[in-house]
């Protein structure tokens, strides 16, 4: 079986494919603030500006918000059904994601934002 999504690993420069290309653009895309790249200025996520907001139901419907607009708008490979997010003491964040590809198969990943 061939692979849909060929990329190249950020850390060490491997190849990695499939979910774990999306896995990875998924947190590039949401680790990197609106503004930052020279060349795309309108890519990233506001997840960024919520960093230092109390921890309470409104920021994290903010999160979820900045999280569902920054996916839609930059990664075409996947259409989201779930959020969920999940704090950790070292100030750290879960964030779980359930939806499809593109081509219509099922996608649940999770992807750890922070410390």
């Amino acid at each position: 079986m061939s692979s849909r999504y060929i990329g190249m690993n950020q850390q060490n420069g491997s190849r990695i494919t499939d979910l774990d290309h999306v896995r990875q653009s998924v947190r590039d895309i949401l680790i990197t603030p609106v503004g930052s790249r020279v060349a795309r200025r309108e890519y990233g996520s506001l997840i960024p500006e919520l960093i230092d907001q109390p921890q309470n139901g409104v920021t994290r419907l903010r999160v979820m918000a900045a999280i569902y607009g920054a996916l839609s708008r930059w990664e075409p490979r996947i259409r989201l059904n779930t959020i969920n997010i999940t704090g950790a003491i070292n100030g750290s964040m879960v964030v779980e994601l359930t939806g499809y590809r593109a081509d219509g198969g099922p996608v649940d990943l999770s992807v750890e934002l922070g410390a």
